[in-house]
């Protein structure tokens, strides 16, 4: 009960939400949701962290970068609540804003080519 406790609580932050929002469209990395919402490092690194937490969101080290990505049915029983989400908010025209931000936002443009070495 705990846990579904904590995955409601996670889901009451419409910053969070943007984040799974973004996720929906592709893995991306802490600077590149970071560069979308306009909010600091620390905060987003925060909300991932919570989302990591309550298993909504799976992180994978990639290099110099760590991707975060949505969970999947094999991975979390708490999937079936992400295949709601999927179905909500994308008449949201900031969620809109937010998945067409994702596809075209690039960590080699936010962090410089000095971080794509």
């Amino acid at each position: 009960m705990r846990k579904l406790e904590r995955v409601f609580k996670a889901l009451g932050d419409r910053n969070r939400i943007r984040i799974l929002k973004m996720l929906e469209v592709r893995p991306l990395c802490v600077c590149e949701i970071t560069a979308i919402l306009g909010s600091g490092q620390s905060s987003v690194s925060r909300h991932l962290g919570i989302l990591r937490d309550t298993g909504l969101v799976i992180d994978e080290k990639d290099g110099l970068w760590v991707n975060y990505s949505l969970v999947t049915p094999e991975t979390e029983p708490l999937a079936s609540i992400m295949s709601g989400l999927r179905r909500w908010g994308d008449g949201d025209s900031q969620v809109a804003g937010d998945r067409e931000a994702a596809r075209r936002v690039s960590r080699h443009r936010i962090c410089g080519s000095a971080a794509a070495v």
